[in-house]
């Protein structure tokens, strides 16, 4: 959507198929805090930095690290004028970004196939099949893009993520409210983690992160809620009350196995189709990949709209080249310390979580 829209604000039209049947046609996930210099600076590109400001959330930065009996270790608030990288919920992000363009709902795509010379043709769920003379895969982790230019597929990183909400926390969980603050709490055992995170309009995200093998079970809802929670509940045993509350008051619960591509994973140039965000660099969900994925888009529009220096558009396939090299030096390096992250995040020594939150928190 970034790309588009920063393709958009230069004049030149892009189509945006999506294989959702509508806007609302499901959760649009959790909060997101966008950096200075990565995920705000792309909405910058767009024109539409003053109208995130007044719509995020700075306090959403609070952090406040518990001992798995409840005892606070770490309590981190912003300090007024401090360079901010405000929360924003998903959803709201999405609708700032799609504004004036052209998304065609329900259009789901099965494969895409590089044209001889120039440009691509995309075969749709529905049999029908158009030709464009660019295709950009921002369709995530199981992309069905990238096997045009890559044989490459993600791989389990040996950590799960099972996701729960709260909803109406302030006056259905006023204690649970009072915990989580106005940002995220956290608490790290051995080979696991608990994550508290607010969103707007009194939601709650929480997140039970652990390592496990893979089972038979894949990502998705998990239709007994009794059961997941009694298998959480032993895995969290011993854990404080209060901690284990945000887990027994959730009403539904989602697997998310954590997958990745490789930290340098790039490939072959095709003319005619290009990636980026999770379907070019998948990576651990901290903090990186939404704002890595919006920063390609704005840059990879610029490239073409305006050429390197505003000297003028450029010719595509040299445009798409110089990008990619940008796009896979700068993922690579955030590639490897998300990967690093996560390993001292989910550790054998819960010391190593303290100590990586103590490394990127102020003072």
């Amino acid at each position: 959507m970034t790309f588009a829209r920063v393709m958009h604000r230069h004049g030149y039209p892009v189509a945006v198929f999506e294989r959702d049947p509508a806007r609302g046609a499901r959760p649009p996930g959790g909060t997101l805090d966008l950096h200075e210099g990565l995920g705000q600076l792309a909405l910058d590109k767009a024109g539409l930095l003053t109208p995130f400001r007044a719509m995020s959330r700075p306090e959403g930065q609070t952090m406040r690290i518990l001992a798995t009996d409840g005892t606070v270790l770490r309590d981190w608030r912003p300090r007024p004028g401090e360079p901010a990288n405000p929360e924003i919920d998903r959803g709201d992000l999405r609708d700032l970004l799609l504004g004036p363009l052209d998304v065609q709902w329900g259009r789901g795509v099965t494969r895409v196939v590089p044209g001889a010379r120039d440009g691509a043709v995309i075969h749709f769920a529905d049999g029908r099949h158009e030709t464009f003379d660019l295709v950009v895969g921002a369709d995530g982790a199981w992309s069905r893009v990238r096997p045009a230019v890559s044989t490459v597929t993600p791989h389990y990183t040996g950590v799960t993520v099972v996701e729960t909400s709260l909803d109406d926390v302030d006056t259905r969980h006023p204690d649970l409210a009072r915990l989580v603050g106005d940002g995220s709490v956290a608490a790290y055992g051995v080979n696991r983690g608990l994550v508290a995170q607010r969103n707007s309009g009194g939601g709650v995200k929480v997140y039970a992160q652990f390592r496990a093998p893979l089972d038979g079970h894949t990502s998705g809802d998990l239709t007994d809620a009794e059961a997941v929670l009694s298998g959480l509940l032993a895995r969290y045993d011993g854990w404080a009350d209060a901690l284990l509350d945000l887990l027994r008051r959730g009403t539904a619960f989602i697997r998310r196995p954590l997958y990745v591509l490789p930290v340098s994973h790039a490939w072959t140039h095709v003319p005619g189709v290009t990636l980026l965000g999770d379907a070019a660099h998948l990576m651990p969900p901290l903090g990186a990949g939404a704002n890595l994925a919006m920063l390609d888009g704005a840059e990879l529009a610029e490239a073409l709209a305006t050429g390197p220096e505003g000297t003028g558009p450029q010719d595509m396939a040299g445009a798409v080249r110089a990008f990619e090299e940008d796009m896979w030096a700068r993922a690579s390096r955030w590639a490897k310390i998300t990967a690093a992250g996560l390993e001292r995040l989910v550790s054998p020594d819960p010391a190593q979580a303290l100590a990586l939150f103590d490394q990127v928190q102020p003072a």
